[in-house]
């Protein structure tokens, strides 16, 4: 199918974009990678009359640190974070995360920006998002402001971002210097949207669990905190036990729903063995890492 009738822009810089999105708002859409917002154009599941194109933007994509943060301009493509040796080295949780979105044709494209405001529960960089605790930032002609995940995410595909604003980084606190990542997921096939998928961030020190950090994907409406799980392990041994029944608590404390690919149950079961899977993953490099 071809996409319905729409006008198309090319800023040639924020501002003129930021002025395009406040005199067309709620008629314009943002294209930044294409990934999710030409197919849902196509089949006219998106039918927006003014289409903002970013590509030309190159100041909204580049990757940096600064102030214990790691910044990604929202327009920083997939495959570039997935590549980036500043990723691997401070970040290696969002680069493993990275590698397992779609295709690489899709990360040739995608861009990190594109997949938070699309904001598809299922998809790595939401849950990547709440477990480290990061933050975008979103700006228009008024200024400037800064949300959490928990914050950005107002249900399935829907974020609170206002018609006017344009999501233009992402900051990422950095992990302590010596810890474990692991990041898990199933799909029913490869490069598919996973069905379930858990992120893991461990700190092991004097032989107990000194900060965790779980989050789900694809168990609701947007990317959910383990809380109970991580609480039940702080402070304590990070030992099979202790690991089982932290992923006991992560399934008991989520409400997935069924759909045609699966159902709640099977979803909740998955979200106990990924959480295990990846508390152990994550424990043991923790340890590895360890002086």
């Amino acid at each position: 199918m071809k996409p319905a009738p729409f006008t198309y822009h090319a800023p040639a810089s924020l501002e003129e974009a930021l002025s395009l999105l406040a005199r067309h708002r709620g008629e314009a859409k943002v294209l930044a990678g294409g990934q999710s917002l030409v197919p849902l154009m196509n089949f006219r599941l998106a039918r927006p009359a003014q289409v903002v194109d970013l590509n030309g933007l190159r100041t909204l994509a580049g990757i940096r640190e600064a102030d214990g943060m790691l910044c990604l301009g929202a327009m920083t493509r997939q495959h570039a974070i997935e590549r980036s040796p500043v990723v691997r080295r401070l970040c290696p949780l969002l680069a493993e995360a990275t590698a397992l979105i779609g295709h690489p044709a899709i990360r040739s494209r995608g861009t990190i920006g594109g997949s938070l405001a699309h904001a598809d529960p299922a998809a790595e960089y939401p849950t990547v998002l709440a477990t480290l605790e990061g933050t975008v930032v979103a700006r228009s002609l008024a200024g400037e402001r800064t949300l959490t995940a928990e914050s950005l995410f107002a249900g399935y595909l829907a974020t609170r971002l206002e018609p006017d604003e344009i999501l233009v980084e992402v900051r990422l606190p950095l992990p302590p210097r010596r810890h474990g990542w692991a990041f898990e997921e199933v799909s029913r096939r490869h490069g598919d949207f996973a069905l379930v998928a858990v992120a893991a961030l461990v700190a092991v020190e004097d032989g107990r669990c000194a900060r965790v950090r779980l989050a789900a994907g694809g168990v609701g409406p947007a990317p959910q905190r383990l809380r109970r799980a991580e609480e039940t392990l702080e402070g304590r041994g990070p030992g099979e036990a202790e690991i089982r029944e932290a992923a006991s608590l992560a399934a008991a404390d989520l409400a997935p729903e069924s759909d045609l690919h699966a159902s709640a149950d099977f979803r909740r079961h998955l979200a106990g063995v990924l959480t295990a899977r990846a508390l152990r993953r994550a424990v043991r490099l923790a340890i590895e890492l360890a002086p």
